[in-house]
């Protein structure tokens, strides 16, 4: 299986419009055109039956002491976690494409909703797929200005003054099942839960993304 976008290239810098926020030279970071990538894919194994699209960067500090604080830097050398940034669950095997924008355009206050969202064909066929919460659900729990339940996808935003580049996967798999057993409000690890066992066959591809103006990213 293969997996490609025609947003960014393979392992270089995430282009600011698919990011949750961009440098501000005032304030370090501002809010951003936050649109899905587009994601294609082809030579799906015979036998799938569903696909699941996730997109995660390993790359968050585990301890957020220093993130975003005047004077001080997130070192490279600090212990990271996963940060899921898309989770897109029953997408049918008739779907070879996700368009850019579909899913997400500009950043929405208390997060988009779910977790039905509709998705349309060439032929007109119109398709319910599923989205989990994104981590920034997490993120912005004890902020009144945007708490709420972040379905679907939501684009970069690492510390502006972290010393390490921020990688984010698209990983894809194909699956030997149509429709993914869970119910309702998920997460991405329940997600990786629950496609134990049923994985035909898996691709990524990735891009990096830094709002460390020192890091100087092109």
């Amino acid at each position: 299986m293969r997996v490609w976008s025609d947003s960014f290239i393979e392992g270089e810098a995430i282009p600011p419009d698919y990011a949750f926020g961009v440098v501000d030279p005032g304030a370090h970071i501002k809010l951003s055109s936050n649109r899905n990538p587009h994601i294609a894919w082809d030579d799906v194994p015979a036998g799938t039956k569903s696909l699941v699209l996730i997109c995660h960067h390993p790359d968050v500090p585990a301890s957020g002491g220093d993130v975003d604080q005047e004077g001080r830097t997130v070192p490279d050398s600090l212990p990271r976690r996963d940060f899921f940034h898309w989770i897109l669950v029953d997408i049918p095997v008739v779907i070879q494409s996700l368009g850019e924008g579909r899913f997400s355009d500009m950043v929405t206050p208390h997060g988009k909703p779910g977790p039905l969202v509709p998705y349309a064909i060439r032929n007109g066929t119109e398709h319910q797929l599923r989205q989990g919460i994104n981590d920034y659900t997490g993120r912005f729990a004890g902020n009144p200005d945007m708490v709420g339940e972040y379905y679907g996808y939501d684009g970069p935003c690492p510390p502006w003054n972290d010393e390490r580049v921020h990688t984010y996967v698209f990983t894809l798999y194909a699956l030997d099942i149509p429709r993914l057993p869970l119910v309702g409000r998920f997460t991405g690890p329940e997600l990786r839960l629950a496609i134990r066992g049923h994985i035909l066959d898996e691709a990524l591809t990735f891009g990096v993304y830094s709002l460390n103006p020192q890091l100087a990213l092109t």
